[in-house]
């Protein structure tokens, strides 16, 4: 019999070689590193009835460390994403700068009248004549994903805000919508709610084939937290001072001061950032 994995939502599914293989196909590894994970772990799995799907996780990662840092940071991108806690903060700074890449000025965390009340807003994106304002739904667990009634409440909060700013004379010429984006995913509902309510929703892979994965892997936004040669507590640290994307490190080297590294882990650590920018 097959082995089956208990994924994060309780859900069990027989074991893919070719999805563990699909991974770490997009991490970047090479077809003998891939062909040497897949074999391990399908003679490790002989046996095993029902394994959690973050163990098959954790020994395929183990194994890629050993073999190639920058690509086990890709390989535990989707994990990566789950660390960026544990407040909801450090989430908002890197949607921030997933909209700069995308050539908007971007404040963070940011308080607006609306025509009833005042909102606060994490992610407010601006490009030439047109604002958008951003919620961002951030879990630390892959089987919790945003409901319908996410999208409704930012929904009804945006026209708020939209209705005051209209009716503003520096806001004249301007146009406006709203979006929500979550580390994890949205349900069916709420994806098509927020198509037919005009509302932009990003998530790990909505819309299809433009989701945060395909994102992060085209314009190398990977977050701080899938590098192999920090300790969670340096990570910590950087994030308290809004430094969320590897980008962010390579730009500010004097970030890291703080962090008190050897020599030696900081070249460790230039090296897979720059693997990373490549």
């Amino acid at each position: 019999m097959k082995t089956l994995i208990k994924k994060a939502s309780g859900e069990l599914v027989p074991f893919s070689s070719a999805k563990l293989r699909e991974s770490l196909v997009r991490s970047g590894s090479e077809e003998e590193v891939i062909n040497q994970i897949v074999r391990e772990v399908e003679v490790w799995l002989k046996g095993k009835e029902v394994i959690p799907s973050k163990q098959i996780y954790a020994k395929a990662f183990a194994m890629l460390r050993k073999l190639t840092t920058a690509n086990a940071a890709r390989y535990k991108l989707k994990a990566a994403m789950m660390e960026l806690g544990p407040t909801g903060h450090p989430f908002e700074f890197f949607v921030g700068e997933i909209y700069r890449t995308m050539g908007f000025d971007v404040k963070v965390s940011e308080i607006l009248d609306g025509h009833c009340v005042t909102h606060e807003v994490d992610v407010v994106a601006t490009k030439e004549n047109h604002q958008r304002f951003i919620e961002c739904k951030y879990y630390q667990s892959t089987g919790k994903n945003a409901n319908v009634q996410v999208p409704l409440y930012i929904r009804s909060r945006v026209d708020d805000i939209i209705r005051m700013r209209k009716s503003r004379a520096e806001f004249e010429n301007f146009t406006f919508s709203g979006g929500v984006v979550t580390n994890t995913r949205f349900t069916t509902d709420a994806e098509a709610y927020g198509e037919c309510s005009g509302l932009h929703l990003l998530s790990w892979d909505y819309p299809k084939g433009n989701g945060l994965r395909e994102i992060i892997d085209r314009e190398k936004i990977f977050p701080i937290t899938s590098l192999t040669s920090l300790t969670t507590a340096h990570k910590q640290a950087l994030m308290e001072k809004g430094i969320v994307i590897c980008r962010q490190i390579l730009r500010e080297p004097t970030a890291l001061d703080s962090l008190n590294l050897s020599n030696k882990k900081y070249r460790a650590l230039l090296e897979e950032l720059n693997a990373l920018a490549e």
